[in-house]
């Protein structure tokens, strides 16, 4: 059985459109050929994918582009603050019933910041019993 996504799940990009928004943050507007050399440094995509998740995001009203000769410039238009609050709603929401006392809890105990791993526990190797000296 799936849980239905919150409101604020719901507005938060995908994770391509996400690394596209982060590229327009950092350089405040770009063409298709400047978000994706940003985007690049990470993974490698195609200029026409690229393309495709800058339209996606102007059609979501997330970004605005105007013409510039031959290509369109890309301005970011939500606020990366605005999507970080519906993030942290979100996991407020699908982990912590809502409360957000329980996730500063959760965030104070340290739990957050300890990994856990699901696969076997790491095994520490045991030292020598003895060093041979004779070598040293």
């Amino acid at each position: 059985m799936t849980m239905p996504r919150s409101r604020a799940a719901r507005e938060i990009p995908p994770p391509l459109e996400l690394e596209c928004l982060k590229a327009l943050w950092r350089i405040g507007e770009g063409t298709v050929k400047d978000v994706r050399k940003l985007v690049t440094e990470n993974r490698n995509l195609a200029y026409t994918t690229v393309m495709t998740v800058l339209d996606r995001l102007e059609k979501r009203g997330r970004v605005m582009r105007k013409k510039v000769g031959r290509s369109f410039v890309y301005t970011p238009v939500v606020d990366r603050d605005e999507l970080r609050r519906l993030a942290v709603k979100d996991v407020i929401d699908t982990f912590f019933d809502g409360s957000e006392e329980a996730l500063r809890a959760f965030l104070d105990s340290g739990l957050a910041a300890a990994p856990r791993s699901t696969t076997r526990p790491v095994i520490e190797p045991s030292p020598p019993e003895s060093i041979d000296t004779e070598l040293l």
